[in-house]
C-alpha cells in the first residue's frame, strides 16, 4: 500500500492540474468573453484579468473589443439621374453587446452575411435619391453619414456600433462612361463658351464705358483749352490797344518788328516788294542819300 501512495498522490495532481487549466481563463484587454453552459450563456466578461469556470460544464467563447473591417462585394445602384454605378463600400463596427451578438449571429461569418445585406440596401436606397453629381462633390460626407445612420437602425439589433461607412471605390459600368464623359465634356465646353461671350461682352462694356469718358475728357479738355484761348486772346488785344492809345508811334513799331519777324524766317528767305510800297523797310534805316534802305 505505501508502494502505492506516490502514484496515486502523482495521479491526484494531475487531476487537480488538468481542473486547474480547464477552471482557469485569462481574458485579454482586447477581447470580451461569454461563459456558456451546455451552450446557454451565463455571464458576459469584459474586463482584462483571470477569471474562473466550472470544469468540462462550461466553456467560453472570445470576442473582439476593437474595431473590425467589413468589406461587402461591389454592388450595382442606380442613381436618380438613372445613370448606374459600381459602389465597392466597406464598414468598420465594434461588438458592443456580445451577448445579443452571440444569441443573433453567433461568429463574425454569421454577420458578414446579414449586414452586406444590410449596407447593400442602405446604399442602394441612399443613392437611389442622389444623382452623380452629388456622389462626386462635398455632398459625398452628408451621402455616407445618411448611410451610416440606416446601416446602424437595422444592424443594432446584432449588438454592434458601426461606426463608418463609406464608398472606397465608384465606378462607371464601361457600357456608360463613354457616354457619360462626352456629355460632360459638351457640358465644360458650353460652360466655357458662355464665360468667354461674357467676358467679350463684359469687355465690350468696359470699352465703351471707357470710350465715353475719354470723349467727355477731351471735349472739357477742348472746352477749357477754347476759354484759356479766348482770354489770352482777350488779354493780348486789350494789352496792344492800351500800347497803341499809350505811344501810338512805339505801337507801330513793335508791329513792324513782327511783320519783320514772320516775314524773314529761315535762313533763305525772299521778298518781293514794289518800289512804291517800300515803307515796310523804313525801320531799317536810311542811306546817306537820305533814301529809306532797301530802296
Amino acid at each position: 500500500m505505501k508502494g502505492k501512495l506516490p502514484l496515486i498522490l502523482g495521479v491526484i495532481v494531475v487531476l487537480l492540474g488538468i481542473l486547474g487549466s480547464s477552471a482557469l481563463f485569462v481574458v485579454d484587454e482586447t477581447k470580451q468573453v461569454i461563459v456558456l453552459q451546455f451552450g446557454d450563456p451565463k455571464r458576459t466578461i469584459s474586463e482584462p484579468g483571470l477569471n474562473v469556470k466550472v470544469p468540462f460544464i462550461q466553456n467560453v467563447i472570445y470576442y473582439e473589443k476593437r474595431v473590425l473591417n467589413f468589406d461587402p462585394p461591389v454592388e450595382r445602384v442606380i442613381l436618380a439621374d438613372q445613370k448606374p454605378l459600381n459602389v465597392n463600400s466597406y464598414a468598420r463596427y465594434r461588438i458592443s453587446n456580445p451577448l445579443r451578438f452571440y444569441q443573433t449571429v453567433t461568429t463574425e461569418q454569421g454577420l458578414s452575411r446579414q449586414l452586406g445585406q444590410i449596407i447593400n440596401s442602405s446604399v442602394r436606397s441612399v443613392l437611389g435619391n442622389v444623382n452623380l453629381a452629388s456622389v462626386l462633390s462635398e455632398e459625398r460626407t452628408k451621402i455616407m453619414a445618411e448611410i451610416r445612420t440606416k446601416v446602424n437602425t437595422q444592424a443594432g439589433r446584432f449588438g454592434i456600433d458601426v461606426v463608418d461607412v463609406r464608398i472606397g471605390r465608384a465606378d462607371l459600368p464601361d457600357e456608360t462612361s463613354k457616354s457619360v464623359f462626352a456629355r460632360m465634356q459638351s457640358e465644360r465646353e458650353r460652360e466655357a463658351a458662355e464665360f468667354r461671350a461674357e467676358g467679350f461682352e463684359q469687355a465690350q462694356r468696359i470699352r465703351a464705358t471707357a470710350d465715353r469718358e475719354a470723349t467727355v475728357i477731351r471735349a472739357e479738355a477742348k472746352r477749357e483749352s477754347d476759354i484759356l484761348r479766348g482770354q489770352g486772346d482777350a488779354l493780348r488785344t486789350t494789352t496792344l490797344a492800351n500800347a497803341y492809345s499809350t505811344d501810338p508811334e512805339f505801337f507801330r513799331f513793335f508791329r513792324t518788328m513782327e511783320a519783320y519777324k514772320q516775314s524773314l524766317q529761315g535762313t533763305n528767305s525772299y521778298l518781293v516788294l514794289d518800289p512804291k510800297q517800300m515803307e515796310f523797310f523804313n525801320f531799317f534805316g536810311t542811306s546817306e542819300e537820305g533814301v529809306p534802305a532797301g530802296q
